[in-house]
Protein backbone atom coordinates (compact mmCIF):
# COMPACT_ATOMS: atom_id res chain seq x y z
CA UNK A 1 0.00 0.00 0.00
CA UNK A 2 1.60 3.23 -0.76
CA UNK A 3 2.54 5.28 2.15
CA UNK A 4 0.77 8.97 3.13
CA UNK A 5 4.11 10.33 1.97
CA UNK A 6 3.60 9.53 -1.25
CA UNK A 7 -0.15 9.23 -1.67
CA UNK A 8 -0.14 13.44 -0.69
CA UNK A 9 2.77 13.77 -3.86
CA UNK A 10 0.52 11.75 -6.22
CA UNK A 11 -2.16 13.81 -5.13
CA UNK A 12 -0.05 17.07 -5.67
CA UNK A 13 0.79 15.72 -8.90
CA UNK A 14 -2.75 15.45 -10.20
CA UNK A 15 -4.81 18.13 -8.60
CA UNK A 16 -3.65 21.64 -8.77
CA UNK A 17 -6.95 23.66 -7.14
CA UNK A 18 -6.04 24.33 -3.46
CA UNK A 19 -9.49 23.88 -2.46
CA UNK A 20 -9.90 20.46 -3.98
CA UNK A 21 -6.53 19.30 -2.08
CA UNK A 22 -8.32 20.85 1.09
CA UNK A 23 -11.29 18.88 0.48
CA UNK A 24 -9.27 15.52 0.30
CA UNK A 25 -7.55 16.59 3.56
CA UNK A 26 -10.71 16.63 5.46
CA UNK A 27 -11.91 13.67 3.40
CA UNK A 28 -9.26 11.44 4.76
CA UNK A 29 -9.53 12.98 8.33
CA UNK A 30 -13.22 11.79 8.77
CA UNK A 31 -12.45 8.44 6.47
CA UNK A 32 -9.95 7.88 9.61
CA UNK A 33 -12.36 8.69 12.16
CA UNK A 34 -14.90 6.21 10.57
CA UNK A 35 -12.80 3.60 10.37
CA UNK A 36 -11.82 4.03 13.87
CA UNK A 37 -15.43 3.82 14.64
CA UNK A 38 -15.99 0.66 12.82
CA UNK A 39 -12.92 -1.36 13.63
CA UNK A 40 -11.48 -0.58 10.21
CA UNK A 41 -8.27 -0.37 8.92
CA UNK A 42 -7.44 3.14 9.55
CA UNK A 43 -4.35 3.75 7.13
CA UNK A 44 -6.39 2.21 4.20
CA UNK A 45 -9.70 4.22 4.94
CA UNK A 46 -7.70 7.26 5.29
CA UNK A 47 -5.75 7.22 2.17
CA UNK A 48 -8.85 6.28 0.14
CA UNK A 49 -10.50 9.54 1.44
CA UNK A 50 -7.44 11.65 0.43
CA UNK A 51 -7.03 9.97 -2.60
CA UNK A 52 -10.94 9.49 -3.89
CA UNK A 53 -11.02 12.75 -6.04
CA UNK A 54 -7.27 12.23 -7.61
CA UNK A 55 -8.57 11.87 -11.44
CA UNK A 56 -11.38 14.81 -10.92
CA UNK A 57 -8.96 17.60 -12.78
CA UNK A 58 -8.26 14.52 -15.25
CA UNK A 59 -11.84 14.14 -16.13
CA UNK A 60 -12.55 17.22 -16.03
CA UNK A 61 -15.22 16.47 -13.40
CA UNK A 62 -16.90 14.23 -16.14
CA UNK A 63 -19.50 12.34 -13.32
CA UNK A 64 -19.58 9.43 -16.03
CA UNK A 65 -15.69 8.85 -16.22
CA UNK A 66 -15.11 10.04 -12.34
CA UNK A 67 -13.55 7.49 -10.21
CA UNK A 68 -13.62 4.74 -13.00
CA UNK A 69 -10.71 7.00 -14.15
CA UNK A 70 -9.24 6.88 -10.62
CA UNK A 71 -9.12 3.31 -10.32
CA UNK A 72 -6.57 2.73 -13.52
CA UNK A 73 -4.51 5.26 -11.47
CA UNK A 74 -4.28 3.58 -8.02
CA UNK A 75 -4.39 -0.06 -9.19
CA UNK A 76 -1.66 -1.76 -7.18
CA UNK A 77 -1.15 0.95 -4.76
CA UNK A 78 -3.86 0.63 -2.30
CA UNK A 79 -6.46 -2.50 -1.50
CA UNK A 80 -8.74 -3.75 -4.00
CA UNK A 81 -11.58 -3.10 -1.73
CA UNK A 82 -10.56 0.48 -1.22
CA UNK A 83 -10.26 1.48 -4.66
CA UNK A 84 -13.60 -0.09 -5.45
CA UNK A 85 -14.84 2.41 -2.74
CA UNK A 86 -13.07 4.97 -4.41
CA UNK A 87 -14.92 3.97 -7.82
CA UNK A 88 -18.60 3.76 -5.63
CA UNK A 89 -18.15 7.07 -4.39
CA UNK A 90 -19.42 8.30 -8.13
CA UNK A 91 -22.56 6.11 -8.42
CA UNK A 92 -22.99 7.57 -11.82
CA UNK A 93 -19.63 6.70 -13.04
CA UNK A 94 -19.77 2.94 -11.74
CA UNK A 95 -23.52 2.51 -12.43
CA UNK A 96 -24.12 0.61 -9.24
CA UNK A 97 -25.46 1.09 -5.90
CA UNK A 98 -23.15 1.20 -2.84
CA UNK A 99 -23.56 -1.64 -1.16
CA UNK A 100 -20.56 -1.80 1.42
CA UNK A 101 -19.79 -0.26 4.56
CA UNK A 102 -16.74 0.93 2.89
CA UNK A 103 -18.15 2.38 -0.15
CA UNK A 104 -21.07 4.03 2.16
CA UNK A 105 -18.50 5.38 4.52
CA UNK A 106 -16.31 6.98 1.79
CA UNK A 107 -19.46 8.76 -0.33
CA UNK A 108 -21.36 9.85 2.86
CA UNK A 109 -17.88 11.05 4.91
CA UNK A 110 -16.50 12.78 1.56
CA UNK A 111 -20.15 14.58 1.00
CA UNK A 112 -20.20 16.20 4.54
CA UNK A 113 -17.15 17.96 4.13
CA UNK A 114 -18.87 20.25 1.95
CA UNK A 115 -21.40 20.90 3.95
CA UNK A 116 -19.39 21.75 7.21
CA UNK A 117 -16.63 24.14 5.47
CA UNK A 118 -19.84 25.78 3.95
CA UNK A 119 -21.16 26.14 7.77
CA UNK A 120 -17.88 27.62 8.55
CA UNK A 121 -17.71 29.94 6.07
CA UNK A 122 -21.02 31.49 7.29
CA UNK A 123 -19.60 32.35 10.90
CA UNK A 124 -17.98 35.55 11.17
CA UNK A 125 -14.49 34.15 11.76
CA UNK A 126 -14.96 31.09 9.10
CA UNK A 127 -13.31 28.86 11.37
CA UNK A 128 -13.87 25.30 12.11
CA UNK A 129 -14.08 25.75 15.89
CA UNK A 130 -16.93 27.93 15.83
CA UNK A 131 -18.96 25.46 14.13
CA UNK A 132 -21.48 23.23 16.29
CA UNK A 133 -23.22 19.70 15.45
CA UNK A 134 -26.31 21.21 15.51
CA UNK A 135 -25.57 24.55 13.07
CA UNK A 136 -24.86 21.29 10.53
CA UNK A 137 -28.05 19.13 11.04
CA UNK A 138 -29.91 22.57 10.76
CA UNK A 139 -27.80 23.17 7.11
CA UNK A 140 -28.68 19.56 5.91
CA UNK A 141 -32.74 21.03 6.13
CA UNK A 142 -32.10 24.06 4.17
CA UNK A 143 -31.26 23.00 0.53
CA UNK A 144 -31.15 26.24 -0.85
CA UNK A 145 -27.62 26.24 1.33
CA UNK A 146 -24.67 24.82 -0.11
CA UNK A 147 -27.27 23.40 -2.85
CA UNK A 148 -24.36 21.49 -4.26
CA UNK A 149 -24.03 19.20 -1.50
CA UNK A 150 -25.99 15.90 -1.73
CA UNK A 151 -28.18 15.76 1.16
CA UNK A 152 -28.88 11.80 0.12
CA UNK A 153 -25.68 10.56 0.13
CA UNK A 154 -24.61 12.22 3.46
CA UNK A 155 -27.97 10.30 4.88
CA UNK A 156 -26.31 7.04 3.50
CA UNK A 157 -24.25 7.30 7.28
CA UNK A 158 -27.77 6.26 8.40
CA UNK A 159 -27.49 3.03 6.24
CA UNK A 160 -24.20 2.15 8.07
CA UNK A 161 -25.66 2.41 11.62
CA UNK A 162 -24.86 6.07 12.37
CA UNK A 163 -27.37 8.97 13.15
CA UNK A 164 -27.03 11.89 11.54
CA UNK A 165 -26.34 13.64 14.54
CA UNK A 166 -23.80 11.48 15.47
CA UNK A 167 -22.12 11.50 11.93
CA UNK A 168 -22.67 15.15 11.60
CA UNK A 169 -20.36 14.98 15.20
CA UNK A 170 -17.40 12.62 14.32
CA UNK A 171 -17.02 14.38 10.88
CA UNK A 172 -16.70 18.00 12.59
CA UNK A 173 -14.61 16.63 15.03
CA UNK A 174 -12.16 14.81 12.91
CA UNK A 175 -11.95 17.71 10.75
CA UNK A 176 -11.37 20.47 13.73
CA UNK A 177 -8.41 18.17 14.35
CA UNK A 178 -6.56 19.38 11.53
CA UNK A 179 -8.01 22.80 10.85
CA UNK A 180 -4.91 24.60 11.00
CA UNK A 181 -4.21 22.11 7.87
CA UNK A 182 -7.36 23.46 5.93
CA UNK A 183 -6.74 26.88 6.79
CA UNK A 184 -10.20 27.30 8.83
Amino acid sequence: MISRENALKLLNQHIQNANMIKHCLASEAVLRALARKFGEDEEEWSLAGLLHDIDVEVTHGDMYKHGSHAAGMLDGLLPSEAVDAIVMHNETASGKERTTVFQRALAAGETITGLIMATAMVYPDKKLASVKTKSITKRMKERAFAASVNRETILECELIGIPIQDFAELALFAMQEISEELGM
